[in-house]
């Protein structure tokens, strides 16, 4: 049984936002983008299924609301389904893959991205949660993404790990890659590496990073706001689980080596993906968004055309123009966008948006919305990357609307 409760959908500066998907799709090299999809509600965490009223659910939703310091009108508890008459947060795992499935019955797809936290709450567990991983696996990624490919037999979905996929160990994060290694469609090549989509013909190169073991080894600053949400100044540090600290020589080197790939890639379009945005607009990771910039930002400017993650779980579209990154340059503004609500809800916080787009110069800002299951269409054509984003309704139908559209142009050409 699913509930729906009037979410929150705020938008920020809404371009080129269509109420309708088109009614065809122009010639060209397409792709699917989503993350943090793997909520399924046959794996919630136990405390989530303690006996509790939809009014205590609502009060609990709402008391988090006030303490991440957002708006108190806007308050919504989310989409609401009952798991054994207990209350929990909706999942738009299957909705969203139906949506995709029905949105590339017309349109290009001829590969994806995976941006992190493909499994909630911990990820894989090696059995220490008493579920067995091959079934976890089987739900999780199979059941909604196995048919993934729609009669083409190179479709892939190339994958990155995301903080939850991380947990319990290395040694259970690691048994994902290796599932994700060996299971068609889905690609990956280590945490970290690069690969030319082949229905591309070497016109792009995906470029996959995993931020959360780059975090775990940089300076991270704990958030905090103000409750007039705008950043307060803290000096305590956000740790990671020791076993996410880089542990070899080519994860302390992430970054250095995205940076040869990139210089030595002869593919037309360079995309980097990650589990960790470079902005968001919820208001709770931004210190790992600022940290992410000053270790991974220049490159991007320098070298790529599109940078995607998950992490919020919201769909977002905004631009960096590189100035704060690499000073005294004039480069091409860099996209970011951020495509994380393929499974759970997350809200904006409207009150930190301005703040976070005053104090920021560098930070352009087109789209925002939370509240939302969804995914982005990319269709690249000659030099423009148009990105759709789609959502798909709240009840679960797996329909598709388009919510907002964004040309962005080619980078990587006017760099060199």
């Amino acid at each position: 049984m699913m509930k729906m409760l009037a979410p929150l959908t705020a938008v920020l500066l809404l371009a080129g936002c269509a109420t309708t998907r088109p009614a065809d799709t122009p010639a060209g090299i397409g792709f699917l983008a989503f993350g943090d999809h793997g909520y399924s509600l046959d794996y919630l965490d136990p405390k989530d299924l303690a006996p509790r009223s939809e009014a205590d659910y609502v009060a609990a939703a709402r008391a988090k609301w006030l303490k991440e310091k957002r708006p108190a009108a806007e308050f919504t508890p989310g989409t609401i389904a009952l798991v054994g008459g207990v209350p929990v947060a909706a999942s738009g795992m299957m909705p969203v893959a139906r949506a995709m499935t029905a949105w590339c019955k017309t349109a290009t797809c001829q590969f994806g991205v995976m941006l992190g936290d493909n499994i909630y709450p911990d990820g894989p567990t090696l059995g220490a949660d008493g579920r067995d991983d091959g079934k976890r696996f089987q739900d999780i990624f199979v059941a909604p993404y196995g048919d993934f490919g729609w009669g083409q037999a190179d479709f892939r979905l190339y994958a990155v790990l995301g903080n939850h996929d991380w947990h319990i160990s290395r040694e259970a994060a690691l048994s994902e890659v290796a599932f994700l290694e060996k299971t068609r469609p889905f690609y990956m090549d280590g945490i970290s590496y690069a690969v030319q989509p082949p229905a591309a013909g070497g016109e792009v190169e995906v470029f996959a990073l995993d931020t959360h073991v780059l975090l775990a080894g940089e300076k991270v600053l704990d958030d905090k706001l103000a409750d007039d949400g705008s950043e307060v100044a803290t000096t305590s540090l956000d740790t990671s689980e020791p076993w996410t600290v880089p542990a070899t020589a080519a994860e302390r080197a992430m970054v250095a080596d995205l940076e040869k790939r990139l210089k030595a890639s002869t593919a037309k379009w360079k995309i980097v993906i990650g589990h960790h945005p470079l902005w968001s607009s919820a208001g709770g990771k931004f210190q790992q968004s600022r940290s992410l910039r000053a270790a991974l930002l220049p490159v991007l400017c320098r070298n790529a055309d599109l940078y995607f993650a998950g992490h919020e779980h919201t769909l977002e579209l905004a631009t960096d123009d590189c100035s704060t990154a690499v000073p005294g340059t004039k480069l091409p503004p860099m996209p970011a966008i951020v495509t994380g609500a393929a499974g759970k809800q997350r809200p904006l916080n409207t009150a930190f948006m301005g703040h976070q787009a005053r104090n920021n110069p560098q930070y352009r800002p087109i789209f925002a919305r939370g509240m939302v299951w969804g995914f982005a269409h990319v269709q690249l054509q000659g030099d423009t990357a148009a990105v759709t984003l789609v959502t798909t309704p709240l009840d679960g139908s797996g329909g598709t609307e388009v919510v907002a559209q964004h040309d962005f142009k080619r980078r990587s050409g006017v760099l060199r």
